[in-house]
């Protein structure tokens, strides 16, 4: 699957069109569970997407995606709030999805994020590690992130809350509702 093309970047319209195409191939429902969402995801794109809470650094980056031989793996925050860690995520999924290229370099947070029983499952292919959101990819990823999690907040604002008095159901789906959930 190719998501994005990588000559001069890819235009916000062509990218919202594009996520919605997915969202709606996945069929993810609200509310947006991240890990489901990446299962499917795996699934679509017939390599598996393992999600990896670790404690990073704090003056590092949040998160990072790297490529391993068979499997692609996103590390992200385990030390930050659970909207965050979502956001972070699908930050990763957006490189992934754009079909961006590793960093070079790179390849010393491997040993890193190898912890002291060195853990890791396997040596990556490519990494990803950028903490600026200047670059274009760094943009577009988050563009991607955004996207899904506006996608999200417009369909759980949306749904039908179960209720057993049917009436205050009908009276909260028409009301206004402020904020992320």
């Amino acid at each position: 699957m190719r998501f994005a093309r990588r000559d001069n970047g890819t235009s916000e319209r062509e990218l919202r069109k594009r996520c919605r195409g997915l969202l709606r191939e996945l069929d993810v429902q609200p509310p947006l569970d991240v890990h489901e969402f990446c299962a499917r995801l795996a699934v679509v794109r017939g390599r598996p997407i393992k999600l990896v809470p670790y404690p990073l650094w704090a003056d590092g980056p949040f998160g990072l995606w790297f490529k391993g031989r068979t499997t692609d793996f996103i590390v992200y925050q385990e030390h930050t709030t659970k909207p965050h860690q979502r956001h972070i995520i699908l930050h990763e999924v957006g490189h992934i999805l754009a079909d961006h290229p590793s960093d070079e370099g790179a390849d010393h947070l491997c040993d890193m994020l190898a912890g002291p029983g060195g853990e890791m499952p396997e040596p990556p292919d490519a990494l990803r590690c950028r903490t600026a959101y200047e670059e274009r990819e760094e943009r577009e990823a988050e563009t991607v992130a955004t996207i899904i999690l506006e996608w999200a907040s417009i369909l759980d604002a949306m749904r039908l809350p179960q209720s057993s008095d049917a009436a205050e159901g009908v009276d909260a789906a028409l009301s206004d509702r402020l904020g992320w959930l």
